[in-house]
Parts: C-alpha cells; sequence; structure tokens
C-alpha cells in the first residue's frame, strides 16, 4: 500500500499534527530553516543559508506528548527518525511517518521476544506489508515497552 506522498517537512507536520489531535496528544514543534541549521548539511558552505540548487532546507523535531514517548525528527532529505520509548528507527521515508506514528498510537506496535540471539524487538506494522523492526537496546523495558510483548 502506498502512503499519500508528503512533499514536504511541513506537509509531515500537519500530518502528524492531525494524529495528535485524534488521539488528544500534547504537540511541540521545533523548525530548523536554512542550510546553515539543519543537522545534515555538512556540503554547505560557512553561513550559507541556501543548498547549491538555491534552495531553502527545511527540518522539524516534533515531540508528541503522553505514552509511549514519542519523537520525530524529519530532514529535507525525505526522511526521518523516529525514538518510541528510547527505541531509534532511523531513515524511515518522510511519506510512512503519520502511517506510523498512527500505528504506535493505536496500538499495533509490539515488542517480540527472541530466546536465539536474545533480545527484544520493538515491531511497528504499517498498512500493507510495510513493518518497522528495532532491538531494544536497553536491558530492561520500560512499563509501555513491557505491556505490548506478545
Amino acid at each position: 500500500m502506498t502512503h499519500p506522498h508528503l512533499p514536504t517537512t511541513e506537509s509531515a507536520v500537519t500530518a502528524i499534527r492531525e494524529i495528535a489531535r485524534e488521539y488528544d496528544l500534547e504537540m511541540t514543534v521545533t523548525d530548523d530553516i536554512g542550510a546553515d541549521q539543519t543537522s545534515r548539511r555538512t556540503s554547505a558552505g560557512a553561513f550559507a543559508v541556501l543548498d547549491p540548487d538555491g534552495s531553502l532546507p527545511h527540518e522539524a523535531f516534533v515531540e508528541l506528548g503522553g505514552a509511549p514517548a514519542v519523537t520525530v525528527q524529519i530532514f529535507p532529505e525525505d526522511d526521518a527518525r523516529i525514538r518510541v520509548d528510547g527505541v531509534d528507527f532511523e531513515d524511515i521515508p518522510r511519506d510512512s511517518v503519520p502511517a506510523f506514528v498512527r500505528s504506535v498510537h493505536g496500538g499495533l506496535a509490539y515488542v517480540k521476544g527472541r530466546f536465539f540471539p536474545p533480545g527484544w524487538w520493538l515491531v511497528v506494522p504499517l498498512p500493507g506489508d510495510e513493518t518497522y523492526k528495532e532491538l531494544v537496546l536497553d536491558d530492561t523495558l520500560t512499563p509501555w515497552l513491557s505491556r505490548r510483548v506478545r
């Protein structure tokens, strides 16, 4: 299943804002605009605000209140880093971010344990056949992660 196309960082933030309203979550957004402000712009010259192509990059950091603790860092390169209760998901496509957040807050995300290799995995299924899974690096699970064990 394809997700609605989100052409800009602001469109992704707007989609997350709608989900926060739906689940009654507090939301704070920090915007970094300009090549001198965004975190991945090593190719921009010193004090350069625009990219070499003349565009103005926009990066946003979104914090959602409630349980679990979720932060979303949306990069200008059409991807995002999502942190769910201390577990980092890197390189999530920007178009998948709203479905990911909805899956976490909608109760679809779960924790799966393994005996070999030992460890816990946070699994976030999205509509269609798209699933993201990351190793839980902490030795102990948070209360929210513990409630999601299958």
